[in-house]
């Protein structure tokens, strides 16, 4: 199926869709570069991919110093694109003076410590210098940091002042020691456990490789081929724009990470076709949130986050991404059904054949794009490195593409994925950094096992649903406004300690506070995604919110009963039979479709086929009925499967009853 033609009211669509992402984000907040200047950036870009695709196959730096080299790129390029303060003038033929020197110290400063690490590694003492170079660093970390994720700088602020300032000042549990200047500095910026630890080498690495391996994706037409087979999928079932707006979203928003980002640029298509089909302005938004935010915790790439647990846990990726292949499907199987229910509901059908692409065609003209993936797959169950696979999987690519004129990749086309990757790593880049400052200033003072200690004080050792909800609230708020990657490696190092203390597993934990991170994005008051997606549909924030966090019940429910029983992360627990959980998904697959219908108002199609809404009880019965399906026990799947049963036999009485009045009528 060809893109449709875009028009004038689509063109300014999308100009509202930009102003509404730099309105709220302020990673979308960027210049624009004419002349010399834009042709120097875009040459930096180049060499930077060129230089990261090297060292993370053939080069031979250490860590540290990929890192550091990492943040020499980043930085400048950073303080390059995004504006100083947000009224500036955007459109730049050359670097404000100021730029020049923020970015000039960014680039001594960090080669200072490429050159001075070694020695210093073996001393472990610094000098005056040494102490006046990490200052310096700091600065230039935060500046970059205040402009591409600005609440994230803020929350670093807090961390920082807290472990250099006033920490000390305060009595009891929470108190510091009074931490000098040099040792300060020595662990924010020395050290592998501030500005150069875990999130400087996720961003290095993994974060850097899949971003540009999505925009090669993007460039041969895989975005194109994803709708059509969307379309092919679910166009003619009723509701079909809205579920091809789920399936695509969902897709997408695996491969670029960014729930935001997503919304505003599958969202100014599917949320307009939605409408004109009959879907109410407030419920496509919320359907078109949800879908993009989800995409983030959906394997096989789950938007790079992935690697970064399994990073953190020091188990495989394979691992990581089978436990969280049940609770996405779940995730996904509600939201389609709800949009299913409502265009039940709303008496909708779907797309008409003339508008919905052969399945045949379709794969003859794009399916050889799903070979990058498929390369990408097979080499890591080979048991190779996600890095290295992903690598091959863009360089596989280009010659992929070249199967069908239509998808050729030519030389341009080349350089403007390589740009528009390394382009989109710079945010989420920058935001990995100064997660750097939050980890060393909690490390330090030892905040995270403090907290931890108070949640077990407050609920009592074993006590895992009184701590899940603290840590789900708390995980919701740190989430809020921060890129999907930097949300979770915050949480991780404040909460998951906390749920492990209660009793968790480790995968349970993790995944839990990866899940409600995410989910901040849909929850109010803040829910980037709900504002940016109600914006684009000209509906409520607040009401679109609040439909998006019922259309993703299943995300919010879910976690806590892996988090008792996590025969649903499958793969994550010693001992589990492949049959259990298959059972328990089974069994969960009907718990979230009976929830969706309970929540919807609407009978589920299988037990009675009138599309109106059922009374308070029968709701309730389904309700509860669902979530006792969710539960992984026998005892509740029993009881819960009587409920829903009663509901059904009740839901026919109701209709035979009614059904000579409507007649009457």
């Amino acid at each position: 199926m060809a893109q449709p033609k875009r028009n004038e009211k689509d063109n300014l669509l999308d100009k509202k869709a930009q102003q509404l992402m730099a309105d709220k984000d302020a990673e979308s907040r960027t210049r624009i570069f004419e002349g010399t200047l834009n042709k120097v950036f875009t040459a930096v870009l180049v060499v930077w991919a060129v230089f990261q695709l090297w060292a993370n196959t053939f080069g031979t730096l250490g860590a540290v110093k990929l890192r550091t080299a990492h943040i020499m790129f980043l930085l400048p390029l950073a303080l390059m694109l995004y504006p100083t303060y947000k009224r500036e003038r955007r459109r730049r033929r050359m670097i404000p003076v100021w730029d020049i020197a923020l970015i000039a110290a960014a680039v001594a400063c960090f080669g200072y410590i490429l050159w001075r690490y070694d020695a210093l590694a073996k001393t472990g003492r610094l000098n005056d210098t040494d102490v006046m170079i990490g200052v310096i660093c700091l600065l230039v970390v935060f500046e970059a940091a205040r402009r591409a994720s600005g609440n994230l700088a803020i929350i670093a602020l807090v961390f920082l002042s807290y472990f250099a300032v006033w920490g000390r000042y305060i009595p009891g549990t929470f108190g510091t020691s009074a931490f000098t200047l040099k040792r300060v500095i020595k662990a924010l910026v020395w050290d592998t456990n501030g500005i150069l630890g875990t999130g400087a080498g996720v961003s290095a690495t993994y974060i850097f490789v899949f971003v540009l391996f999505g925009s090669f994706l993007k460039h041969s037409g895989f975005s194109q081929f994803i709708n059509d087979i969307a379309l092919t999928l679910v166009g003619r079932s009723p509701g079909g724009p809205a579920k091809v707006a789920v399936i695509a979203s969902a897709l997408m928003g695996m491969i670029n990470g960014s729930a935001i980002a997503n919304v505003a640029t599958t969202g100014t298509i599917t949320i307009p076709l939605m409408k004109k089909t009959g879907y109410k302005k407030d419920f496509a938004a919320a359907v078109e949130a949800v879908a993009s935010t989800g995409g983030q915790f959906t394997p096989p790439i789950m938007g790079a986050v992935g690697f970064v647990m399994a990073e953190f846990m020091a188990v495989s990726y394979m691992k990581v991404m089978l436990a969280a292949a049940i609770p996405a499907f779940l995730y996904y199987l509600a939201l389609i059904y709800s949009v299913h229910l409502e265009a039940k509901r709303l008496g909708l059908s779907g797309l008409s054949p003339e508008n919905i692409p052969a399945a045949g065609r379709v794969l003859r003209e794009r399916g050889h794009l799903l070979i990058p993936l498929i390369v990408l797959l097979a080499l890591m169950f080979m048991g190779y490195t996600p890095l290295f696979a992903a690598i091959a999987a863009i360089f596989v690519t280009i010659p992929v593409s070249w199967l069908r004129r239509e998808t050729r990749m030519n030389l341009p086309a080349i350089l403007r994925a390589t740009v528009e990757g390394s382009r989109s790593a710079i945010g989420v880049g920058v935001s990995c950094i100064i997660i750097g400052v939050i980890i060393g200033s909690v490390n330090m003072t030892s905040l995270g096992l403090n907290f931890g200690n108070l949640i077990l004080k407050v609920v009592g050792e074993g006590q895992l649903f009184l701590g899940g909800l603290m840590v789900m609230v708390m995980s919701t708020i740190l989430g809020m406004g921060v890129p999907g990657v930097a949300a979770y490696v915050i949480v991780y190092v404040v909460a998951v300690p906390v749920l492990r203390a209660t009793g968790a597993t480790e995968m349970a934990a993790n995944m839990f506070c990866l899940i409600y991170a995410c989910l901040s994005n849909i929850t109010p008051p803040v829910a980037m995604s709900s504002y940016v997606a109600a914006g684009i549909a000209d509906s409520n924030m607040t009401k679109t919110s609040l439909i998006a966090m019922k259309l993703g019940v299943a995300g919010f429910i879910l976690p806590f009963f892996f988090l008792n029983n996590p025969v649903l992360l499958y793969g994550s627990t010693e001992g589990v039979a492949l049959t259990e959980t298959l059972r328990a998904f089974a069994t969960s697959s009907a718990g979230v479709l009976a929830l969706a219908s309970g929540l919807a108002g609407m009978p589920i199609p299988k037990y009675s086929k009138a599309v109106t809404a059922l009374r308070v009880v029968c709701r309730a019965m389904l309700i509860v009925g669902g979530l006792l399906f969710v539960n992984p026990s026998l005892t509740t799947d029993v009881i819960a499967l009587v409920l829903i049963a009663a509901e059904a036999a009740a839901d026919r009485l109701l209709l035979a009853k009614a059904s000579p009045i409507a007649e009457a009528a």
